[in-house]
């Protein structure tokens, strides 16, 4: 059998493309794409989505300082380096419009694909709008002041 340099690529990120599914279906089955939930949590209806992000926040506290308090590197045996944050005015009204466009259409970027893998193609109009945001950002970026 030939390889091609095609089907060596696909084999080598066959195993994002398989983690890609796994998280997706995560996100399908614990009703974090779901519209009616996303809207249970910007009217105060219910903790399904505050339980969850909290817990998100929970483990990335915890690893975070695991990775600083026993210096644990990548897998590649490089430094983990985790810069400082300052604070800027721009995310909190990044924040706000972030918030207002998810409360909005029901969706944050990342479960995009998820919902339209789940059979919700409607969201595919969110999905050319955020491609359709991000292209403005990159015209605009340089006169943002920052």
């Amino acid at each position: 059998m030939v390889y091609t340099p095609l089907f060596i690529g696909f084999m080598k990120n066959l195993k994002f493309l398989l983690l890609g599914l796994l998280f997706g279906i995560t996100l399908i089955k614990s009703e974090v794409v779901s519209w009616f939930r996303i809207q249970e949590m910007f009217r105060l209806q219910s903790f399904h989505m505050y339980g969850i992000i909290g817990s998100a926040i929970v483990v990335a506290m915890v690893s975070i300082m695991l990775i600083k308090r026993f210096n644990i590197k990548t897998i590649s045996g490089e430094q983990v380096v985790i810069p400082q944050k300052t604070f800027h005015w721009g995310n909190v009204y990044g924040g706000l419009l972030f918030g207002l466009g998810w409360g909005i259409t029901g969706a944050c970027p990342g479960p995009l694909f998820a919902q339209i893998g789940g059979g919700f193609l409607v969201v595919s109009v969110t999905l050319l709008s955020a491609i359709a945001g991000t292209w403005v950002y990159g015209l605009v970026r340089d006169k943002l002041p920052y």
